[in-house]
């Protein structure tokens, strides 16, 4: 379970934008951040301040993951052939929780950490209930048969505001999901504007 999933409604504020795209995000209702202090005149912010804002944002964004398994992904991307940043959101949307909240088994990022935690997923018929394990191209996932009831899942079916995006295929009917491919970034139906490459200066300073 994510450490600070009490927390998820403050991100967006103190990022300044809805980052996830929901409805009910707090800036959508009051745009200046959150805390005593939040309503100050922000200044400009320094190059070190856009890399840092860009790297929390896509870190926060699947689920605030830990600083140093953020630090892991882009140690094993620059070791990748092909542009960094791009290979940091393949590595990013391989990870299970986000195929699981991609499929629309969750209704959040947060959720799917939980519900691969909980055991409630398996992935090629075996239980796995680790939310980092990287899926494969063509690996089947799958909600368990009991699992398949819970309220989460049935309200998170029909949440109108996020489709499937079509590197991921995904049967309804049975709740199973399969990676086609690994996406490129504007592949990825992110909610505001992503910039690994941002991401890659600031850890390559």
């Amino acid at each position: 379970m994510t450490k600070r999933a009490e927390s998820k409604y403050k991100i967006d504020r103190r990022m300044g934008e809805n980052i996830w795209g929901r409805p009910k995000s707090p800036v959508n209702r009051r745009e200046y951040g959150p805390g005593q202090h939040g309503q100050r005149r922000k200044g400009k912010l320094s190059d070190y301040g856009v890399q840092l804002r860009a790297k929390q944002k896509l870190r926060f964004y699947y689920g605030n993951i830990s600083e140093k398994q953020f630090r892991a992904i882009y140690d094993e991307a620059i070791r990748m052939k092909g542009d960094s940043g791009a290979n940091m959101i393949g590595l990013l949307e391989r990870r299970l929780d986000a195929v699981v909240y991609r499929s629309k088994f969750v209704p959040t990022v947060f959720a799917a950490r939980q519900f691969v935690n909980h055991g409630h997923v398996k992935v090629n018929g075996r239980r796995v209930n680790i939310p980092s394990y990287r899926v494969k191209i063509g690996d089947v996932i799958e909600v368990k048969e009991k699992s398949k009831q819970l309220a989460i899942v049935i309200e998170s079916q029909a949440l109108p505001e996020r489709d499937v995006p079509d590197y991921i295929e995904v049967d309804g009917g049975t709740l199973t999901a399969k990676l086609a491919r690994v996406p490129t970034i504007t592949d990825v139906p992110y909610a505001v504007q992503m910039e690994p490459h941002l991401v890659v200066e600031y850890y390559s300073r």
